[in-house]
């Protein structure tokens, strides 16, 4: 009889090692994870009784003591909880009997969609995302895809978490220095992670400067979805104030594929059609008063229409590129969809939905 071995080699979808070796690992870390917030909790727990039980003290601050007290013990037994649940689950069964529970989820997440976006053209994605929200001047405002803005929101939370953590820690270095005793460990401890926490407080409030001196830009379209051979009335609204030493807007199709490659899952994006609509130089941009205009947008006839599936896209969308004076550039991403144009659309009951039509 072999013996199980604990480390193997992974190929593809195959592993040469043992399923419950590697189950068992994965059950040990996560338990070390809630052991480890069950202590973190016991520790800062005895630390903080004294503090919250001080009745000279507001309501408010004992609550908020209690409240950044157990962030990271929370954090700990959330995470290693929520492990150890999914690896008792999964002990015992084959990848097979978990890819059809998988499967069954897929299946019921597909039923939810409207019959529309699944009914004659399955491979052409809903445009239900993009026309919920109306524009000021014209039809609908498009939806936008900025990095900036989830750049911006992921370091305005770690400089939030990470600064509580630090002012727990200072509270209780802080209350022992002025009882007369000094913990040097805990002082060594601190200086790190005020200089980690005085760095993301610049670095969110730099972000916050940048994206508030660029502006916001808004985009408006006359109709959705789009046909080809077609053109449409777009509305380009910039804010912010300075100068801009250029603003183009243009038409892109953008394809992308995800594929395996050894054992990783990679995704490629490739911009394979693009065309400028239109370019401003040296535009200055006064406080209060937006930058306005209106362009034509033309699908050429014959184009692809927007596509996607599993591992293959075909996304269209426009894309606005600024370069400030004083600040670095940004790029502004609004997605469309484009329909085949041997489908026609037609408005029942208020909504937009597709008929099986084709013309002959």
């Amino acid at each position: 009889m072999r013996l199980p071995r604990f480390f193997g080699k992974k190929r593809g979808h195959r592993r040469t090692g043992s399923q419950a070796w590697g189950s068992f690992g994965e059950a040990i870390f996560y338990a070390a994870l809630v052991a480890a917030g069950v202590c973190f909790a016991g520790l800062l727990f005895s630390g903080a009784v004294g503090i919250g039980s001080d009745a000279t003290a507001p309501a408010w601050s004992r609550w908020w003591l209690w409240a950044f007290t157990l962030l990271i013990p929370g954090a700990l037994l959330a995470f290693g909880l929520a492990g150890v649940a999914r690896t008792v689950r999964a002990w015992g069964k084959s990848e097979e009997r978990r890819a059809a529970a998988e499967g069954i989820s897929n299946l019921l997440e597909s039923m939810g969609q409207s019959p529309g976006a699944d009914r004659g053209h399955p491979g052409v994605p809903t445009c239900e995302d993009l026309v919920n929200s109306p524009g000021t001047i014209l039809r609908y405002r498009l939806p936008i895809e900025s990095p900036e803005s989830w750049t911006l929101v992921g370091m305005g939370l770690f400089a939030v978490l990470w600064n509580a953590v630090l002012v727990v820690l200072a509270v209780g270095a802080g209350i022992d220095l002025l009882s007369g005793r000094i913990e040097w460990v805990l002082f060594a401890v601190l200086m790190p992670f005020a200089a980690v926490g005085i760095g993301g407080i610049v670095l969110f409030v730099r972000r916050l400067v940048l994206t508030t001196a660029v502006g916001t830009t808004q985009m408006e379209i006359c109709d959705h979805p789009l046909f080809p051979g077609r053109s449409y009335d777009v509305l380009l609204a910039q804010s912010g104030s300075g100068v801009f030493r250029s603003i183009a807007l243009t038409l892109e199709v953008e394809e992308m594929a995800s594929f395996r490659q050894g054992t990783d899952t990679r995704t490629e994006r490739v911009i394979v059609w693009r065309e400028t609509v239109k370019e401003w130089t040296n535009l200055e941009i006064t406080p209060g008063v937006r930058f306005e205009t209106h362009v034509t947008v033309t699908i050429p006839a014959g184009a692809m229409h927007s596509f996607a599936s599993a591992h293959n896209a075909v996304r269209w969308r426009i894309v606005v590129r600024g370069q400030p004076e004083r600040w670095p550039g940004f790029v502004r991403v609004f997605p469309l969809i484009v329909y085949p144009a041997t489908l026609t659309r037609s408005t029942v009951a208020g909504g937009l939905t597709l008929v099986d039509k084709v013309r002959r």
